[in-house]
């Protein structure tokens, strides 16, 4: 069971009350930890405008991590590629290579970006024999409508920029680090970058564009059950069924995340998981990822059945309770998706509970 790696999803959130420069500081500190709790990766995600996530640069982040870390794996989870080029990827994660090589992951997730194809429409997947809750699927058409997100492509992008063709986007990474890039007859070298010792993985929530080029090229593929927990069975469906064997990995490879709070009690993690609710609200409905509230604080808040229809599907597959608890529904996802590793994120009011919910699961783990 244990041969099962562990790794870590950090987006640097800001609790109520504190500020982006503790969340940091936080973050930091909690990478040491899991190197110590023996977690194969740590990677940070890409957001931007939200009250309460300070994680807007992953390869900033990434290089105050990797100095103060010196065996963890390192990663995005993702680089958002919709407001970024090729070039300047490359050349960043480059850069990481150059001072700490061998350790970083370059996690590319087409958030902001436009699809090749329109994404299919697929029919509900049916839910694994194994009891692993798939919700209801959740519509995003309306939180894409928001003008936060209106505003934040304003922000992201040049004045009349087009985001390039996601999986030319990707073919064009490859190409740079391979150092076979060229146009037009001249040929691209990224200096640092080409030949760089990075671990390429694509990040998805359904079986569309993003399953369908990670397997194609040979790449290591991310499904975001916490992000998207009613398409994860498609998307790592469409990824096996796109895979073709690549120089660098010859049979598909999935890692899957799930959001987790562990506490010796259940009753305990259920008190650290009170702010959860509110803080997806706040995500769902356009205003953005607000500081994490203490649980008086959730508590305050009247909830309408819209409300809590909104939540819902995130909520009920937040895994929250005692290690074994936490553990058993842990295999219970790797087993319906046939993972390959698992990707805990786990948020809290107080960070000595973050800190102390990821050193119990890991104990957990190492004993099955």
């Amino acid at each position: 069971m244990a041969t099962t790696p562990l790794a870590v999803l950090d987006l640097v959130p800001i609790s109520s009350g504190s500020t982006a420069a503790q969340a940091l500081r936080n973050s930091v500190d909690l990478a040491r930890h899991a190197e110590r709790f023996g977690y194969a990766r740590y990677w940070f995600a890409e957001h931007h405008l939200n009250p309460g996530v300070a994680g807007t640069s992953p390869a900033v982040v990434l290089a105050l991590t990797a100095a103060a870390t010196s065996t963890i794996r390192l990663g995005s989870g993702a680089v958002q590629m919709g407001h970024r080029t090729a070039l300047s990827t490359v050349e960043e994660f480059g850069l990481l290579d150059a001072v700490h090589p061998g350790r970083f992951d370059l996690g590319l997730g087409r958030s902001g970006g436009r699809p090749r194809d329109p994404a299919p429409v697929l029919e509900p997947a049916s839910p694994p024999a194994n009891g692993l809750l798939i919700p209801p699927r959740f519509s995003f058409a309306q939180l894409l409508a928001s003008p936060r997100v209106a505003l934040q492509r304003r922000l992201l992008q040049l004045p009349n920029a087009e985001p390039q063709d996601y999986t030319e986007q990707v073919d064009d990474v490859l190409a740079l680090l391979g150092g076979t890039y060229q146009l037009d007859g001249a040929e691209a070298h990224v200096v640092p970058g080409e030949g760089a010792a990075l671990e390429l993985w694509i990040l998805g929530s359904s079986g569309g564009e993003s399953a369908t080029v990670a397997g194609h090229r040979g790449l290591r593929f991310a499904a975001n059950y916490h992000v998207s927990p009613a398409t994860v069975l498609e998307a790592v469906a469409g990824y096996r069924a796109a895979f073709r064997p690549s120089a660098d990995l010859d049979r598909p490879y999935v890692s899957v995340s799930a959001d987790v709070v562990v506490a010796e009690t259940e009753a305990a993690a259920r008190e650290l998981a009170t702010g959860y609710g509110l803080w997806v609200r706040s995500i769902r409905t356009g205003l953005n990822a607000i500081p994490f509230p203490t649980a008086d604080e959730a508590r305050a808040h009247v909830w309408s059945d819209a409300d809590r229809d909104l939540v819902a599907d995130r909520v009920d597959t937040q895994f929250v309770g005692t290690p074994t608890q936490v553990a058993d529904r842990l295999e219970q996802l790797r087993d319906a998706t046939d993972a390959d590793e698992l990707i805990v994120t786990t948020i809290t009011h107080d960070h000595a509970d973050r800190v102390r919910s990821y050193e119990l699961l890991a104990e957990e783990w190492q004993r099955r």
